[in-house]
């Protein structure tokens, strides 16, 4: 099996006071490689990546050596099938960009600059912020992301709930207890309570009441009974 080099693409914003604004947005472009097939290795001054692809028969492999110290452990990480994406936290204060990514000067073929994340360093304050990165998983917790068996450096991705199409904040709900407390409640607008048919099975169990004028005028059954048992009494002449 083939051993490619992946695109990488990056950006980057910098601030000397705010540390969540002062970040390395990267993106390893590795098509098809489950959670399992992963290997990553993140530490302060480098990054080492592994993945294998059964569907494009190949491995993905690559080894980059940073400009300058990041944080792991406040640094986040997102997986797709098309690619793994990472915010990487400058460890560093500063509001000055980094020159370049990589420690080497050289120029790579491998690496891109992510035009459609980048801004220029003096209208980082008008640029919208990317809520994007709200979805990401942190990578702290994870015993430095050894990068040893268990694929991704040990992360348990069902844990975290990337790769697996969920809603952020929905791990580890009961739905069928959920939707049996909805119904209880009142239900969700337009789903009628949730509670089936039986408002309806009541209506149509209840007899139509009879006007009270209409009543008051008509015997009941018993009544016209008893009056039918009495004896007639005639009137002598």
């Amino acid at each position: 099996m083939a051993t490619i080099t992946p695109e990488v693409t990056w950006a980057q914003r910098s601030s000397s006071d705010d540390p969540e604004k002062n970040y390395i947005y990267l993106t390893i472009v590795a098509a098809d490689v489950p959670e399992s097939d992963l290997k990553l290795d993140l530490k302060e001054q480098s990054l080492s990546f592994k993945g294998t692809s059964a569907s494009k028969k190949c491995t993905y492999a690559i080894d980059l050596e940073f400009f300058a110290e990041i944080d792991p452990k406040e640094s986040k990480i997102s997986h797709s099938g098309r690619d793994v994406t990472m915010v990487l936290r400058k460890k560093e204060l500063k509001e000055e960009y980094w020159p370049r990514l990589l420690k080497n000067n050289k120029k790579m073929h491998f690496l891109k600059t992510n035009f459609d994340k980048w801004v220029d360093e003096d209208e980082q304050d008008e640029a919208p912020e990317d809520d994007s990165m709200n979805q990401m998983n942190p990578m702290g917790g994870a015993g430095g992301m050894g990068g040893g068996d268990g694929g991704f450096g040990g992360i348990d991705f069902s844990k975290l709930g990337a790769g697996g199409g969920g809603m952020p904040g929905m791990e580890g709900m009961d739905m069928a207890s959920m939707m049996q407390g909805m119904g209880g409640a009142g239900g969700m607008p337009g789903m009628g309570g949730m509670g089936g048919d039986d408002s309806d099975d009541d209506d149509d169990d209840m007899p139509e009441l009879e006007n009270d004028e209409d009543s008051k005028d008509k015997a009941t059954p018993t009544e016209a009974a008893a009056s039918s048992d009495k004896p007639k009494i005639e009137e002598v002449a």
